[in-house]
């Protein structure tokens, strides 16, 4: 996983809807599995916004901005279904997105503004990876393997993430979506 620079006292935080259990343990014992290293250190999860790095001043404006985001959001069900690649682009893995999508969207389209505008390298794609950067066998396995998962859940918030000294992504705070049924359009204008 390629990690945007830091300098100084800059923090590394990722923004991404988590994956609930029984699912989330499941897919992280398959990326395992799979031999991708990153296993223990990324939980499974929906990327809203990919790694990012903050400065401490800019946190509370952050936080500000993601929770005033999640109070123009509803909550909404997402089923993962499936599995896809970013071969030839990318080496990744990854279970798709088969409900859900448009919220996903509108969620990316929104915190990716205010003080966390930033350019995409890729157009926004919700999935969850289970394997990266690894050979096209392993990453074939984890296609044929996973091309019958099949789970639903309730994303009723969504997690600002941390990279940690140690490598790990935790979570330092979740945002409640408490939005009623937000309007698409207007969103995509705000």
């Amino acid at each position: 996983m390629r990690l945007p620079e830091r300098s100084g006292d800059q923090s590394l935080l990722g923004i991404a809807i988590t994956v609930p259990e029984p699912h989330g343990s499941a897919l992280q014992s398959a990326r395992a599995r799979f031999g991708d290293p990153m296993a223990a250190f990324i939980p499974p999860h929906i990327t809203i916004i990919g790694p990012t790095a903050v400065s401490p001043a800019d946190q509370p404006a952050v936080a500000a901005h993601l929770d005033a985001v999640a109070a123009r959001h509803a909550p909404f069900t997402v089923r993962l279904r499936g599995t896809g690649t970013f071969r030839p682009v990318s080496q990744v893995a990854f279970v798709q997105v088969a409900d859900g999508i448009s919220a996903c969207e509108l969620l990316e389209l929104d915190a990716r503004t205010g003080p966390l505008e930033q350019e995409l390298r890729f157009h926004y794609h919700p999935h969850v990876t289970v394997a990266h950067e690894l050979e096209d066998a392993a990453l074939d396995d984890a296609i044929d393997e996973l091309t019958a998962f099949d789970a639903s859940f309730r994303v009723d918030s969504f997690d600002c993430y941390e990279h940690a000294d140690d490598g790990v992504w935790r979570v330092v705070r979740s945002h409640a979506l408490t939005g009623v049924g937000a309007d698409a359009e207007a969103l995509r204008h705000a």
